[in-house]
């Protein structure tokens, strides 16, 4: 054996083992990204990059991670083109940050391009999403100042966005279009039925059902049952009805290891794949809202049809995961139904005052 493998020495007493652990082996792999990311702007040396990657690695959920990577990664390189060091950033900068992105396009994904290029041709984020972007902003001088890397928060005295609470930007599906995009789904393939099946059924969150395993399917008490990873990252063991389970059965075909739904290569299937698949089958159904479908629409019309189905709100508002009634009833498309908007009864009105004009 090498004296390599061999175990160190214990150090005498009093004395600390000059072995040294890096902590940020530790960290998530976004953070050490991120950290590596901001190390080749500033330099090894400079406290911005192991203080950002710090801030991000204490972040529960790996999406909450990524989303807090995107949001100060935009404010960091808005301040760098500003010349200041965002250590430096003042409320000044802040505000005008702030202006920024009420005009400043989104990133989105390239058609046709390479695995994960995007290109600045999106909208600017809605009231809710610059609201987000400030608030992860504050969030992490929150946390330097907290370090004394920072004397106080510049973002603590910015303006957030007024947002409407019960205004959701999804389109809604009807109890109709839903059945078409799952009958689509079911010729289409037993991994496309799988997918919408569960995410109608079950309301659960792209991401929830992306990060599950093959062998995650459970029972309790007469319940096949799948953990879903909430926000936060709470377990929550959810019921699979039998019309999800059987399309779940027949999508594993006895398949008992691995990621619950993966692609033709056996890895697992990602968000961006499953956006786009779900519009392809969309449109294969023919669907009015095609082009712009997400999967969250279906987690939409899963609380909708519960509610018109007689559930009551407080057991939505479970089955859905959401720990305040207002989140979940801004997601019922119930509210402000426009079938019965009042437009349609002036217009019947108007046309048959018309008709009776030209008789």
């Amino acid at each position: 054996m090498t004296d390599s493998l061999l175990p160190a020495p214990r150090p005498a007493s009093g004395e600390l083992s000059t072995a040294r652990h890096d902590p940020r082996d530790d960290w998530p792999d976004e953070a050490r990204a991120f950290r590596d990311e901001l190390a080749a702007h500033y330099g090894e040396t400079d406290p911005l990059p192991d203080l950002a990657g710090a801030w991000v690695a204490r972040q529960r959920s790996t999406n909450t991670r990524k989303a807090y990577v995107r949001r100060l990664r935009s404010w960091e390189s808005y301040a760098r083109s500003a010349g200041v060091h965002p250590l430096q950033a003042k409320l000044p900068l802040a505000d005008a940050y702030s202006r920024h992105l009420e005009t400043e396009p989104t990133l989105v994904r390239v058609k046709g391009g390479r695995r994960g290029e995007t290109a600045p041709t999106g909208k600017p984020l809605s009231p809710s999403g610059r609201a987000q972007a400030l608030s992860a902003a504050g969030s992490f001088y929150t946390y330097a100042a907290r370090l004394g890397a920072v004397p106080a928060d510049p973002f603590a005295a910015v303006a957030r966005p007024d947002i409407d609470p019960d205004h959701s930007s999804t389109e809604g599906l009807t109890p109709d279009e839903t059945a078409r995009l799952l009958e689509t789904a079911r010729a289409w393939s037993p991994r496309s039925y799988a997918l919408v099946a569960l995410l109608y059924l079950l309301g659960p969150r792209v991401d929830e059902v992306l990060a599950l395993n093959a062998d995650q399917l459970g029972y309790d008490r007469g319940h096949r049952t799948l953990p879903l990873r909430r926000k936060g990252g709470r377990i929550q063991a959810v019921p699979v009805p039998p019309l999800a389970l059987d399309a779940l059965m027949v999508h594993l075909d006895g398949r008992k290891a691995g990621p619950l739904f993966t692609t033709s290569s056996g890895r697992r299937w990602s968000e961006p794949e499953v956006w786009t698949h779900l519009r392809v089958l969309a449109r294969r159904a023919e669907l009015p809202q095609a082009d712009t479908i997400k999967p969250h629409a279906l987690r939409h019309g899963f609380i909708t049809d519960g509610l018109d189905a007689g559930v009551p709100l407080h057991e939505m508002q479970d089955a859905a995961g959401h720990r305040d009634p207002r989140t979940t009833q801004r997601y019922n498309r119930r509210r402000g139904r426009l079938d019965g908007h009042p437009a349609y009864k002036v217009a019947a009105a108007m046309a048959e005052r018309l008709e009776n004009r030209e008789a």
